[in-house]
């Protein structure tokens, strides 16, 4: 497993599939003034799968695919076939808007995928039309169910929390663990890549600190779970007598930057060393030169120099952000 200059353990890779997306929420994507990758940039579905048998050779064993959304990739099956085939992938995970999910489900599941995170910001329709805009609460729902009903789970539900629009909707968002074996995570809003979205990000920030004592007030007390793994971003909550989760990851109010294991492969192939830095390495030129074994071994070695140079953390304190690209260009 490889180890950083801060020795942690970093053996998860974000894989972002596609910068497009069929929502424009308000903290992530302005409605106007968007330019996505034109296809030929976009790394293959082989070429995704040299990257993961790079991974692996040095080390790596957990994946997510994200996007942007990562179900407008035609292929996202094929993807999710080729990753499942490599020996030495562990977990294979999806994060999504659960909007395609519906007819993806069992697609997905069949082809290997094991689990999905949601985006789901509200119960409430037109709470969702109007922060996750173009959203559409029954399709993502009938997704969420569908991919239950397929074994993708446990279901976590991802919540962005925006002051002025959802903060007063946590409490019926956590209250789905008492019935539901999900888990419902709450996240803080931070500003990258600059424009209106990180300036609003910075406006509505809810500390979860907040959204918590909201919780608790309402629903009683939060006991905190062991953590099944130090690297979870996520702090977890059992309410009094519920079958699921509630979390909350808090990168402003309580950084987890000390226990992170994670890189990310953006879209157009670069190692994003830190979501809120803007360094980067680039993978796409060794997977596109001529090579006798297709280029993996150089990846795996850029994978490696990735790791080496990983910064410490953020420095969202100092009012320092990415501001080369934004989170849907990232993957999150």
């Amino acid at each position: 497993m490889p180890v950083d200059s801060f020795n942690r353990n970093i053996d998860y890779l974000r894989i972002s599939v596609i910068d497009n997306c069929n929502l424009r929420c308000v903290y992530c994507m302005p409605l106007d003034g968007l330019q996505f990758l034109p296809r030929a940039e976009l790394l293959t579905a082989e070429e995704i799968e040299r990257v993961v048998r790079a991974a692996v050779r040095v080390g790596f064993r957990k994946f997510r695919l994200t996007g942007g959304e990562p179900t407008l990739r035609a292929d996202l099956v094929e993807i999710v076939e080729r990753l499942r085939a490599i020996d030495g992938v562990g977990d294979l995970a999806l994060t999504t808007n659960a909007l395609l999910l519906n007819k993806l489900a069992r697609p997905l599941k069949a082809a290997g995928l094991k689990r999905i995170n949601v985006h789901l910001d509200s119960l409430r329709p037109e709470t969702l039309e109007r922060q996750m805009r173009w959203g559409n609460f029954a399709r993502i729902w009938d997704g969420i169910l569908a991919a239950e009903d397929a074994g993708l789970t446990p279901i976590k539900l991802n919540v962005v929390v925006a002051a002025g629009y959802n903060e007063a909707e946590v409490v019926e968002l956590a209250q789905l663990t008492v019935e539901r074996d999900w888990h419902v995570r709450f996240i803080e809003l931070m500003p990258l890549g600059g424009g209106e979205c990180a300036r609003l990000s910075i406006k509505r920030y809810v500390s979860n600190i907040a959204t918590r004592r909201r919780i608790e007030s309402a629903l009683g007390p939060l006991a905190e779970l062991a953590a099944a793994n130090p690297a979870d971003e996520a702090r977890n909550y059992r309410l009094p007598g519920a079958r699921g989760v509630v979390g909350f990851i808090s990168p402003v109010s309580e950084p987890y930057c000390g226990n992170c294991n994670r890189m990310r492969l953006t879209a157009d192939g670069k190692f994003h060393l830190c979501l809120l830095n803007d360094d980067e390495l680039d993978v796409r030129k060794a997977l596109r030169a001529p090579s006798l074994d297709g280029g993996i071994e150089e990846v795996g070695a850029i994978l490696l120099r990735a790791v080496a140079t990983k910064p410490t953390g953020h420095h969202l304190l100092e009012g320092r952000s990415t501001r080369e690209r934004s989170m849907y260009q990232i993957g999150g």
